[in-house]
Order: C-alpha cells, then sequence, then structure tokens
C-alpha cells in the first residue's frame, strides 16, 4: 500500500482501497471526503516503521523509514518523545490518536471501536528531563476528572524506556474520631521537640488521639504536632529551660529555622487530621507523614504523603523513587499542594502498566 508524504509529514492514500485497508486494521488515519485517508505524523512514522505502509514524495520516488522520522522530529518539537509513547501504546494493542492540547494523545480501551467507543485514557509524554511540574499536573488531573477520564503519563527517561503513571485528585478519609481533651495539656518545649509529663493526659493524647510517641509515662510531641495541638487550644507549651510560656507564633517562627518547609508541613498536617486521619511521620519511607485510616494499634498506613508549594517544581527522579518506595510498601504516594493560604488539595501518582 503506498500512500504520499507531504510537505508538513503527514501522509495521503488517494486509493480509496488501499486507504480502507491501512484505515479498517487499526483505525489509523482520517478517512477524507474524497475517498481517501490522511495519516498524522505518528501513524505514518509508525506504520512505516512497521513495514505496513510504503511511502513516496510528491514524484513517487520512496521515501525510506528513518527520513520519515527525520521530518517529523524537525518539524514538531519534543516528537521523538511523544512518539516513543505512541508506538508504545501501539504495540500495547490500543486505538491512539493524537490530541490537541494540554495531552498529547487519547486512548481507546482495548477492543474500542473508533467513534462509536469513548476514550478511556488521556495519555501526556513527558521526558525525564523535563520538570515535576505540580501546577500542570493538578490542572490536567482535575480537567481529566471532569471529563470521566483516566489521565496517564507517559515518562520517557534517556534510555528511552517507559514509566507508567496514573494521576488523579484523591479525597483521603479515615476515621478516627475526634474528641478534645477537658483542659488543655501542659508541654515543654526542649530543641526540636515537646514533652507530656502528665501520665493521664498522655495515655489520652498518645493512645486514644494517636499523637506523639509514649516514651515511659511520658509523651513525646513533634513540632508539628506541639503547633497543630496549641493551634486547637489542645495543648499549652513553657520552655524547659526559663519555665515561660511559649506562645503558637514563637513556636512556629523557631519551627520555620529547623525545617524551611514547615508552613507547608504543617498546612497538610492540619488537613489530613481534618480529614480523621492519623499522621505520623514518614522518615523512615523518605517521606514526610504516614496517614493511616484509623490507630495505628488496628491498622496499616494507607498513604505516604510529601507537602509542597503548590507551584511546586522537582526532578522527575526525586518523584518516581517516592512513587516506588510507596508502592513497594503497598501505600499510595499523595503530594499534598498547599496554596499560599494554606488551602491543600492532593495528587496521587501510581505506577502502572497500561
Amino acid at each position: 500500500m503506498s500512500g504520499t508524504v507531504l510537505t508538513d509529514g503527514t501522509v495521503r492514500f488517494e486509493d480509496s482501497t488501499e486507504g480502507a485497508q491501512v484505515y479498517g486494521k487499526g483505525f489509523f488515519g482520517t478517512l477524507t471526503a474524497g475517498g481517501g485517508l490522511l495519516l498524522d505524523r505518528y501513524e505514518a512514522v509508525y506504520l512505516a516503521e512497521m513495514g505496513r505502509a510504503d511511502l513516496r514524495g510528491p514524484t513517487g520516488r520512496k521515501v525510506a523509514w528513518p527520513t520519515v522520522f527525520r521530518r517529523a522530529v524537525k518539524s514538531d518539537l519534543g516528537f521523538a518523545v511523544r512518539y516513543l509513547v505512541y508506538r508504545d501504546l501501539r504495540q500495547r494493542g490500543y486505538v491512539v490518536r493524537a490530541s490537541p492540547p494540554p495531552i498529547a494523545f487519547t486512548v481507546l480501551p482495548r477492543g474500542g471501536i473508533l467513534h462509536k467507543t469513548p476514550s478511556r485514557y488521556w495519555v501526556e509524554a513527558i521526558s525525564e528531563r523535563v520538570p515535576f511540574d505540580l501546577a500542570r499536573l493538578f490542572d490536567l488531573a482535575e480537567r481529566a476528572q471532569s471529563a470521566k477520564k483516566l489521565l496517564l503519563l507517559g515518562l520517557v527517561d534517556e534510555e528511552s524506556d517507559l514509566t507508567y503513571y496514573r494521576v488523579r485528585r484523591p479525597s483521603p478519609t479515615g476515621s478516627l474520631p475526634s474528641r478534645a481533651l477537658s483542659t488543655p495539656a501542659e508541654g515543654w518545649l526542649s530543641e526540636d521537640r515537646v514533652t507530656v509529663h502528665d501520665s493521664a493526659v498522655a495515655t489520652e493524647l498518645g493512645k486514644e488521639q494517636a499523637y506523639g510517641s509514649r516514651v515511659g509515662d511520658r509523651l513525646e510531641l513533634s513540632l508539628l504536632e506541639a503547633a497543630y495541638l496549641c493551634s486547637v487550644r489542645q495543648l499549652t507549651l513553657r520552655d524547659s529551660k526559663s519555665g515561660r510560656p511559649v506562645p503558637l507564633e514563637l513556636l512556629e517562627r523557631r519551627a520555620r529555622r529547623l525545617d524551611p518547609l514547615f508552613f507547608e508541613r504543617l498546612a497538610a498536617y492540619r488537613e489530613l487530621r481534618r480529614r480523621a486521619l492519623v499522621v505520623k511521620t514518614g522518615f523512615k519511607y523518605g517521606a514526610h507523614f504516614r496517614a493511616y485510616p484509623r490507630s495505628p494499634e488496628h491498622s496499616h498506613a494507607r498513604y505516604l504523603v510529601q507537602a509542597a508549594p503548590a507551584a511546586h517544581v522537582a526532578p522527575w527522579p526525586e518523584v518516581a523513587g517516592g512513587v516506588r518506595v510507596a508502592q513497594g510498601v503497598r501505600k499510595e504516594f499523595l503530594v499534598a499542594g498547599v496554596r499560599p493560604d494554606t488551602q491543600v488539595r492532593f495528587l496521587s501518582l501510581e505506577r502502572i502498566r497500561p
């Protein structure tokens, strides 16, 4: 089957029979009013590479696959990376169609029929050299969920291997009942932690409400937990050296000097607690938090959570490592994007095989 390569890198089949044959085996191209078929760059390069189309120039001279590929790369910035994702999905048996921005492709479910079966996936193709852009991913995830599509990212590494991530906007929730203390607990601030010495209060806060860690009869709280409990008036603080009261503002200033992301971590912690989740440090997993649906004595952590500014930009390998660790310990990886007004949104990333 012979098609003509056009100047913009697309291919036209003038013969209606040949066009119908190409179209009928995988829904390649767009049928034209005159009975022909027009292939976009991805389709033309793929069919040429697979030996399923004999491509010729306007003079009738054969155009070799490398030439077709080079022309596409020259005329379309980022084509090489997107084509690797297109090619892989086609090899997996999917019907893939190029899409206008903000995504690269729409993909039908396996066995789907073009123009009859709704697309299942929105797929964006990204090089690992392109930074992880949290704001953009929030936008894509919200658009995809509004359109009732599954958003996939096809990450292409420097060796042209692919990793797929499903991205969505979750609503993490737990079931830990919230109970207020009859009187605020008294905590003693020393360097980077707070100690509650009253054993009865330590039991109520530590065992029943899952704050801090019990060490003997006392309760050790992180600065994050202490700041949260002070903000909801369940804790008052005194300095261990001077015995003087420590206002919340002073505690937060001290915490920010120790942790540049304290503002974001506190906002994420507060939101997770508001959603009735138990929140513990995720240090041993390389994350900010582990989040449990109820008491850690009766459940496993469901989420690993990383707090970040809403406009956070980072190298993809950092994010890929977090997702890999989370799935390795059977947890869901969440990024908590914190706006300047302390509003928090969650983004879930899950490595999948489409």
